[in-house]
This record gives C-alpha cells, structure tokens and sequence, in this order.
C-alpha cells in the first residue's frame, strides 16, 4: 500500500545511484500504533474496525425495532464507538487520504494490475516515504531536500530543467524488486499511484537487466498520466520527432497550415513547395466522396447453406431497419450504412459500414458489430463467431477491398496548376510531367502489380500528418492508397493534377489526439476535438487536408523526378553535416 505523500519540486532524469545519503526514520508511522509486525497490526485493526461496525449496527437494530432511542447507549456500545473511531484513525492514517482519491480520481489500470504480486512487494510498497534527499524523476517528498555538498551532474543531456541523479532507499528497494522478479514491470503505475515514478523505477530497472543505456531517450517533460491505460502500456520514455510546417495549403478557399512530424529531409520543404504552387494558382478543390468506417467479422456454420441464409438475410433490404437499430444502440453517433457479405465455403464475412462521427471509429464500429452478432444469435443459434474481425474489414493491410469499396474517408482532391508556375516554381514542363506520371505512377506501378500505390510517395505525407495529429500510424497502409492523375489542359498550357483517396482514416477525438502536441497539431488546422456544430465535420476536413496536402507532395516531387533535382537536393537537406566517426554511442 502507497503510503501519504506530498508533491515533489524537483525531478531527476535517471535513477540510477550516484551519491549515497543515509536517511534518518525520525517519523511516527501509522503501523506503530502497535509493537507488531506491520501484517499483524493491519490484521488486528482491520478485524476490529469491521467488527465494531456489525456489533453496532446490529444493536442499533434491535433499538429501532423495540423503539429504544438511540441516544441511550450501554458501556459496551461507548466501547464499541471509541473501538470503532480509533480503529478507522489508523486505517485512515496508513492508507493515506492522497492514495484513496488516487485510486478515485485515476483513470482505470485494469489492464496493469497485477494478479499475484507476492508478500516481498506489498511489504516494499507500504514502507512510510522518509525521504530528506532530492527524489527520483516525479517522485514524491515530505520533507524538503537537503541542498548537495557538491554539485551532481549527469552525462546525460537536460530537456527542461537543470536535474540529479540522486534516488531514495526506498526507491532502490523497489528498482530491486523489479529486478528480481518480485515485483511485475507493469504492475508499477497502480501500485505506486504515480505514473511518472512509475516510469522512472521502470526505466531504471530495465537498463539494470540488460546493461544498455538509456540516456539518449528523454524522461522529463511528458505528461505520463495522460497516456495511462489508452496510449502506451509500461513507458520508460518518450522519443522526440521534430514537427515542420508545410503550407499555407489553400483548399476549397482557406488556407491551412499542415504540420507534418518526420526525420526525413526534404519531405516538409518539398510539400511546401508544391502548397506554394498550387496557392499561385487560386488553390485546390476537394470533394469527400464517401464516410463510412469497417469491420468484418467472420462467422461459421454447420453447412454452406445456413451461411448462405444468413448472407441473404443480412442483404435483405427489409431487414436493414431492424439490424440499423440494433448497431446503432452502441453509440450515439454510430449510424449503420450498409453490410455487404463474402462466403468461403461454410464460413461468412459480413463487412459493416458505419459513420463515426469525429472519431476514427474502430472501437465505436466494433460494439455496434458485437450488438448484431447477439442479436442474431436468436435466430441464428447455430452460428459460430470465429472472430470480432476477420480481415475482410481490412485494417492495417493493403487490400482490394479497401481501394475499391472504400474505408474511413474517401476524398478526391485536384488543383489546374498554371504553365507558368511549372517552369518557374516546379521548374519543369507540363509534357515531361504528365509523361512521368503516365510511366512512373501508372505504368510502372502496374508493372510492379501494386495495390493502390499509383503515386509518387503519397505515404511520405499522410504518416507525418498522422504521427503530428495523434492518427495511428499504422493505418497508413490503407491511407496511403492513392492514384495520382496528370493530365494537360487549356490546349496543352496547363496542368490538371489530382489524387484519389478512397481510404483516409482519421479522427479528431480519441488515441492520441487528446495528448497535448498532438492536440496542439489539431488546434493549428482548426479541427481540435469534436464539432459541435455538425458531428463529424472535424474528422472529414482533416481527411480534406490530408488529400490536399498528399497533392502538393506529389506535385512537387514529380517535378523533382521530371528536371532531374531528386539526388541534389537530397544531397543538400537530407545528409548530415556531423562526422559520425566522432559521434559518442
């Protein structure tokens, strides 16, 4: 049990121990209310306080049935209360008033909560916080640190605030038990009550167990708490990508400014031409052609023909008011679009269609798919659920059926580029461009038999937006497919340039949206949160901006690869400048 603590004024960017300090325990702890091992006076207390409560009660209940006021109390009763008020002191005194609203206040950690943790590590968790020396990275202190005789530095490099590498006894205890075994890595946060110590102990004790280094991976400056139990189980760091601006991108008459996170170089810069080019001309237009989210479950049956029932059952026109409003119980802004089935045999897989509103809408999708697989379990009792999902959906895979059905956003976005601004900002012509596009994105993507990767590199610039806005970024996969169309216009003078996504998956609420920098990328393009306005709207201008900002990219480096400038100006923004031979490891 996590003992009462206050707030902590410093922090440290390792816990690894650099200076010992002895700590003198001069404080009067709750478990000295008796001269008993710390289990034995838990026991005692716990047994009094629980029965003292039913005594009472149970005598209070006998008053009130023979009309006995309760003010009118025996010795055993004035025993009983004070038992009952001094029994409740201790309890309240050792689990602290700071850990039970921690425990109230918390986001849920079921998913972190350990099943048998062992007696060794309940025994090193309840220990009262003595502390008198500088903490661990977000630790706790009662009592003010004393100043160091000497000044401890780290080698490692400081993010926000001037640190030490100091750690408590109890602390290391910890670190140890982790070590050992005793206590499970992932069980840190909801023993502790402090996601940010947690991290700490947590990283500390993996550099221990495999002997490497942490040091270049940043501690400090995140906010840990806000990732617990939606984002990222059992952290030990953050890692830093620098966010560029590309733009501003004018689409359908505003302009936006795209914050793309990305280590390659050239990527920003070269989208940030193609935004220019493309605002020269009176900017792009584009068109969402379709919103609906999926997931296709996969379903058994005995025979080929009860498969082939239901399949018929569920395409039934008729039937669709009755499933809509059994999907659409799983959210209010879950709306049921369409089920469309695929049979193998005796298995089927019924692909389900659904709006999201603002949110990206695997989880919303999946209750409302879980809600018709119960209800047609009544009618179906002979059918057998294999899986919630059975790739025909299909998430994070390249897949026909996505590049022709569509899933999440389908948006086409184009732009008629002026022949002028192709010579002097693309610095190519209009015929070398369409000729490449011709035998590169189409030709010889063909040739390579791709699936929906008739483009330049349109997945270079939907995962820095995603990684920027807080999108999975696994979902490029299928976010990426895209066909890129030239086609030369006004007698031969111009350019008309467009990109076809049936696929983008986004959302502006949900995963890591709500972190702050993903947040704050949200906030830039004016799509943070939901709209209340008209539900969805966010999420579909994101998916707008993200087809816009995929047409400057591959304008842009079309026109590299057609005058000949990819390999120079790659050489230029995208080698480092440092002699990696002196760089430390």
């Amino acid at each position: 049990m996590e003992s009462h603590r206050r707030s902590s004024t410093k922090s440290v960017q390792s816990l690894k121990p650099t200076k010992r300090i002895p700590l003198e325990d001069d404080s009067t702890k709750a478990s000295d209310a008796l001269p008993l091992p710390l289990y034995v006076t838990n026991a005692v207390f716990f047994t009094l306080f629980f029965s003292v409560v039913y005594f009472l009660l149970a005598r209070w209940r006998e008053k009130i049935r023979t009309s006995t006021p309760l003010h009118v109390v025996t010795f055993s009763e004035i025993v009983a209360i004070f038992a009952l008020v001094a029994s409740f002191i201790y309890l309240l005194g050792f689990f602290g008033i700071d850990f039970v609203q921690s425990l109230i206040l918390r986001p849920s950690t079921d998913v972190w909560n350990s099943e048998d943790d062992g007696e060794v590590s309940e025994v090193l968790l309840r220990k009262e916080d003595a502390r008198k020396v500088p903490c661990g990275q977000a630790l706790d202190c009662s009592l003010q640190p004393l100043p160091p005789s000497s000044p401890i530095v780290t080698a490692q490099k400081v993010f926000d605030e001037n640190l030490v590498t100091v750690t408590t006894k109890e602390d290391e205890e910890i670190i140890n038990s982790v070590v050992d075994g005793i206590t499970p890595s992932y069980s840190l946060e909801s023993k502790l009550g402090d996601c940010k110590r947690a991290t700490a102990i947590r990283r500390e004790a993996l550099q221990r167990l495999t002997g490497k280094s942490l040091s270049g991976l940043p501690l400090n400056g995140f906010d840990y708490e806000s990732i617990l139990g939606q984002c990222c189980e059992m952290p030990v760091g953050y890692v830093q990508i620098p966010v560029g601006i590309a733009g501003p991108l004018l689409l359908n008459g505003r302009e936006y400014s795209v914050p793309m996170a990305t280590t390659e170089g050239c990527l920003v810069a070269s989208t940030n031409r193609g935004c220019k080019a493309i605002h020269l001309c009176g900017g792009a237009t584009s068109v969402l052609l379709r919103d609906g989210m999926t997931r296709a479950p996969i379903v058994r049956f005995g025979t080929a023909k009860r498969a082939a029932d239901l399949k018929l059952y569920l395409e039934d026109p008729e039937n669709f008011e009755t499933l809509a409003v059994v999907f659409n119980r799983s959210s209010r802004f879950a709306r049921l679009q369409g089920v469309k089935c695929a049979i193998a045999g005796k298995n089927l897989y019924l692909r389900f269609s659904c709006s999201t509103g603002d949110a990206m809408g695997m989880n919303m999708v999946s209750k409302g798919v879980q809600n018709v697989l119960d209800f047609l379990q009544t009618d179906f009792p002979d059918m057998d659920v294999i899986g919630i999902s059975g790739n025909f959906c299909s998430d994070k895979k390249p897949a026909a059926v996505n590049w022709i059905e569509g899933r999440g956003k389908s948006v086409v976005c184009e732009a008629i580029i002026k022949g002028d601004v192709v010579r002097k900002v693309l610095k190519t012509s209009v015929e070398s461009l369409v000729e490449l596009n011709m035998l590169k994105n189409l030709t010889g993507s063909a040739m390579a038999g791709a699936l929906g990767g008739f483009n330049a590199h349109a997945s270079n610039i939907v995962t820095a937006i995603y990684i920027a806005t807080g999108q999975d970024p696994a979902q490029n996969v299928e976010s990426s497919h895209c066909i890129t169309m030239m086609e030369a216009v006004n007698d031969g003078k111009d350019l008309h340039v467009s990109v076809t996504m049936p696929s983008i998956e986004v959302g502006t609420v949900g995963g890591g949206t709500q972190l702050a920098s993903q947040s704050a990328c949200l906030n830039l393009l004016g799509v943070k949160g939901a709209s209340k306005e008209s539900p969805g709207a966010n999420s579909r201008m994101l998916a707008s901006i993200v087809a816009g900002a995929v047409l400057a990219g591959e304008l842009s480096l079309m026109s590299a690869l057609a005058a000949g400038q990819l390999v120079k100006s790659h050489m230029k923004y995208n080698r480092s400048s440092k002699d990696v031979t002196t760089a430390s490891s």
